[in-house]
């Protein structure tokens, strides 16, 4: 068996089509331009990166896009006015403040003064307890992609057993909880977890987020299973390189996996298109106008 690929990137243009021709729609019918503004504190390059790269998105999609960008030296008092500040601002839709943080601003505490209608990275006690309860608008970027994913590659997953390797509060536990929604049978591994070989070889849909790479070893892989890896690696390549891998041995996972997503090129592609995504109904919420299926 040789597992057919799932593309991210072609998933993710798929839904860059239909953001483009819904916001052209809000503006024409309703006056309604979202505004999506990031927040940048210091220089991490990496950081930069992401933040340019979704200002990018968002005007490419027809949104308004704002960058506020503080020195590394700030204090939280002003990072949180300025969050403050744009809670008030009626043409801000969604609102993303990029992590890390500098050691001196809690990222606690950001979270706290964010306008959780707003957060369309989903991250605030109140968007993480909707999820729980069933009743999220607004869904962590990353397990919405997945699930988008899911339901275009195989369709419903109801019945199903999910295994989700990992906890974060970023990935793990939405995803176990969208999951869940969506009536697989759920199940967490961490780093706690006894004999995870095993309970990986139950799993008709595996989700590797651990940070480790390579770690899913193709030999834990169900015969069939769908593979879902979010690990995002940087490792020697040899003669001064470095590449990317996943938290999969991938080459070995293909051999058993009905599907499989590479890395890169897999769900992460998605996670920019799907804060645009939050980003949109967020707008369409604020404004009382129905939400359109995206």
């Amino acid at each position: 068996m040789t597992a057919s690929i799932i593309d991210g990137k072609a998933h993710a243009a798929q839904l860059k089509a239909r953001l483009i021709a819904e916001t052209a729609r809000l503006k024409a019918n309703h006056g309604l331009v979202p505004g999506l503004a990031t927040v940048l504190v210091g220089n991490d390059p990496a950081s930069e990166v992401y933040v340019r790269n979704k200002n990018k998105t968002a005007e490419a999609l027809g949104f308004k896009s704002v960058h506020h960008h503080l020195d590394a030296t700030a204090s939280e008092a002003e990072v949180l006015a300025l969050v403050k500040g744009l809670n008030a601002d009626p043409s801000v839709h969604g609102i993303l403040v990029q992590m890390p943080l500098p050691p001196q601003i809690r990222e606690q505490a950001v979270l706290d003064i964010l306008d959780p209608a707003k957060d369309v990275d989903a991250l605030t006690p109140t968007n993480a307890g909707l999820l729980l309860s069933g009743r999220a608008k607004l869904v962590s970027c990353t397990p919405a992609g997945m699930m988008i994913l899911l339901k275009e590659t195989i369709g419903a997953v109801a019945g199903l057993e999910a295994l989700v390797i990992g906890r974060s509060l970023l990935f793990g536990k939405p995803a176990a909880q969208l999951l869940l929604a969506a009536n697989a049978t759920v199940t967490m591994a961490h780093s706690k977890t006894r004999d995870l070989p095993e309970v990986s070889r139950r799993a008709d849909i595996l989700v590797a987020a651990i940070g480790k790479p390579e770690f899913v070893r193709g030999d834990w892989v169900k015969l069939g299973a769908t593979v879902i890896d979010v690990g995002i690696n940087r490792v020697d390549a040899g003669e001064g390189k470095t590449k990317l891998v996943g938290d999969v041995a991938y080459a070995e996972a293909a051999e058993r996996a009905a599907h499989i997503t590479p890395v890169p090129g897999g769900v992460g592609a998605m996670t920019i298109i799907c804060l645009m995504r939050n980003t949109l109904i967020a707008a369409t919420t604020q404004a009382g106008i129905p939400t359109p299926t995206l």
